[in-house]
């Protein structure tokens, strides 16, 4: 199977490299695609080494499956094109996210959508794939009535030039801003820009996306995102509120059995889930679990995980092995 990755040359990109090696990902010829700037770029894989080509030039080349991940813009013009053209597109900006004909997808949650005519298929926003890996059992089993969610994200979820404003700040270093202001030392209670009602979209995509994703629109869901100066991954303060009644114990029992998720919760001894702990690993942790005593039969959490994997990359990947163990898509081997 030949494979493109569309932003091969960026942070998601690169991630996506890396974790179709450990994953060892039925490949015959990996594509790497970026902007012309990065055009005979060499990289590394699989021990074999390839040149980069720009996204005009690649429609030559034969390609099966395309994993996008540079921008909406790019997605928005190149998507259709290589769809067109017969290649399965699995896009991780949030450009077809919401569009009604597009299918938005965590594997582990409803991957079962997933058919052989879906060309163009959407990642979520990193923030709402941890959050639902955790909390999509408990709405299957309890009925999740609200959810209010504050998220404290890694500079990574923007990009090499947040890394490098933060780095050079950390340094005393004079350098381009990414952000308004510093983000050493400092948390901004801004992710991505403001909208009309006083949210930002990150936030909107929280509430919006798990709507979608849990086919609910029932839901109550409030939304703060926060950018904090820290490289391992997003954390999450989330609230829920249920309609049926349940309590810690079952709670915890449950996710212990949730594919993909993993329980970090002895408070005695200070075990809960942390950014630099998640940094490089592809599960989702939960802890802090307890409940809400302002409000009947309402808990309380703290999610964490590696933005950059199951955030962006590996769900990524996730989806395409889930098109071919499913038999979804056709293998040029």
């Amino acid at each position: 199977m030949n494979l493109a990755i569309v932003g091969s040359t960026g942070l998601v990109g690169k991630k996506m490299l890396e974790i179709l090696q450990e994953r060892k990902f039925p490949i015959k010829k990996i594509i790497p695609i970026a902007s012309k700037k990065s055009e005979g770029v060499s990289i590394e894989f699989n021990g074999k080494k390839y040149q980069v080509v720009s996204i005009e030039n690649s429609l030559k080349e034969k390609i099966d499956i395309a994993l996008f991940s540079a921008g909406a813009k790019v997605s928005l013009k190149w998507a259709p094109l290589f769809s067109n053209n017969g290649v399965y597109v699995i896009d991780n900006s949030s450009a077809w996210r919401m569009d009604e004909s597009i299918k938005l997808i965590i594997p582990e949650i409803n991957g079962y959508l997933l058919e052989s005519n879906d060309r163009i298929i959407a990642n979520p926003n990193c923030s709402t794939i941890q959050m639902l890996m955790v909390l999509a059992p408990l709405h299957k089993h309890f009925q999740i009535k609200r959810i209010i969610v504050s998220t404290y994200q890694s500079v990574t979820g923007t990009g090499k030039a947040a890394i490098d404003q933060l780095n050079n700040e950390k340094n005393n270093i004079d350098g381009l801003m990414t952000y308004p202001y510093q983000i050493h030392q400092n948390a901004l209670p801004q992710c991505d820009v403001f909208l009309d009602n006083g949210y930002t979209k990150e936030e909107m995509k929280l509430v919006n996306e798990t709507h979608k994703i849990l086919s609910d629109k029932s839901i109550m869901i409030t939304a703060t995102a926060v950018r904090i100066p820290v490289f391992g991954g997003h954390a999450e303060s989330v609230n829920i509120e249920l309609k049926e009644k349940t309590n810690c114990d079952e709670i915890k029992s449950l996710l212990k059995e949730t594919y993909g998720v993993t329980v970090q919760d002895n408070p005695s001894k200070s075990i809960y889930p942390m950014p630099i702990y998640a940094e490089g690993k592809d599960e989702v942790f939960v802890g802090r679990i307890r409940e809400d005593f302002s409000k009947q039969n309402s808990f309380n959490m703290w999610i964490v995980s590696d933005n950059l994997r199951k955030g962006a990359a590996t769900n990524t990947i996730q989806i395409a092995e889930h098109m071919i163990i499913n038999n979804l898509i056709f293998i040029m081997l």
